[in-house]
């Protein structure tokens, strides 16, 4: 079977918007563990506009937040508001934020228990950004766990020394490369001009990139910019967290986990899993009170301000409290 993956540096400005959603969100949870937010960024050629919803009693400028992650020289505008009240109903009393389906994905693999192709995407595009931290990205093609095809794409770094690099961090992998490996270094040609300066950013463009990659379907909305409430975050964490429980305690491949909300309601309407892609079993009534969103909250620490670390290289597999299996 053949698989691809992507994966985006820090520097990407989709990435920048990422985190300055997630560092507006620390910033308030390490005054106010009870913050609420929503946060949006949009990021392009000198300009930055923050927008979104926060309650909260921290007194943080988000202005200042931004420009420490991408430059005093960027203008920022921002229009922020308080949640709205008729959402804030069914949250305080301890329902979800929001309706939706969540996913959860672990699998033997690697090490980090994602899909193949999405961890050796992740590796390299961590090789490269430690020897240019700067704009890039980078995806892999594997077939039958055999590398046929590697693509990157950097800013500065010339054609040829981009291909000698990806082609080291390829030798100092245990992996079996094709004969006929593909390399694709700076395709459209080699480029300085990278971030905001030559495209435009926004906060959960790159969903795909910060859960499993193309293999595993996505569920709910984008992770950054959400506090805990929000259940495509949370809830998203914790099927993780399912998935891994189920794959140590049972003869299988993977498992994807499937978990489904209304708004306002503390318990998910569906718990589901699927073993190896074929056998879906329902096990909402067993695992249902391990979604309620206090509960999440409180299990995975997700009151502290831990939230910009996971913009930067992805939500799962990085050891976050929700790659850990929970025992029953």
């Amino acid at each position: 079977m053949l698989r691809t993956s992507e994966f985006i540096s820090p520097m990407h400005p989709d990435k920048l918007c990422d985190r300055i959603s997630d560092a507006i969100l620390d910033a308030c949870l390490e005054q106010d563990p009870n913050t609420r937010s929503a946060i949006e960024t949009m990021g392009g050629h000198g300009q930055i506009f923050i927008t979104g919803e926060l309650t909260t009693n921290a007194e943080i400028l988000p202005e200042k937040i931004a420009q420490k992650i991408v430059g005093k020289e960027m203008k920022v505008t921002t229009n922020i508001v308080k949640q709205s009240p008729e959402i804030a109903q069914g949250v305080d009393i301890g329902g979800a934020g929001d309706q939706g389906v969540m996913v959860g994905y672990a699998c033997r693999e690697n090490e980090a228990m994602i899909p193949q192709e999405h961890y050796l995407a992740r590796s390299l595009c961590r090789y490269l950004h430690e020897l240019h931290p700067d704009d890039g990205k980078v995806q892999i093609s594997i077939e039958d766990d055999v590398v046929i095809a590697l693509v990157a794409s950097w800013r500065g770094v010339p054609k040829e020394q981009l291909k000698n690099e990806a082609l080291e961090w390829l030798s100092r992998q245990d992996l079996r490369i094709g004969n006929g490996l593909q390399v694709f270094c700076n395709p459209a040609g080699d480029w300085d001009q990278g971030g905001f300066d030559a495209d435009a950013g926004l906060t959960g463009r790159k969903i795909v990139v910060d859960a499993y990659g193309a293999r595993i379907p996505v569920g709910g909305g984008a992770f950054s910019g959400k506090d805990c409430t929000k259940v495509d975050r949370s809830g998203a964490y914790r099927a993780r967290q399912l998935a891994l429980h189920l794959l140590k305690t049972n003869d299988v491949g993977d498992a994807l986990v499937q978990v489904a909300y209304s708004i306002g309601e503390p318990h998910p309407l569906q718990v589901s899993v699927i073993f190896n892609g074929e056998f879906e079993n329902d096990i909402t009534e067993k695992y249902r009170d391990f979604f309620i969103p206090e509960r999440m909250k409180k299990d995975l620490s997700l009151s502290k301000p831990i939230f910009e670390k996971t913009a930067e290289w992805g939500h799962f597999g990085n050891g976050f409290a929700w790659d850990k299996p929970f025992s029953i």
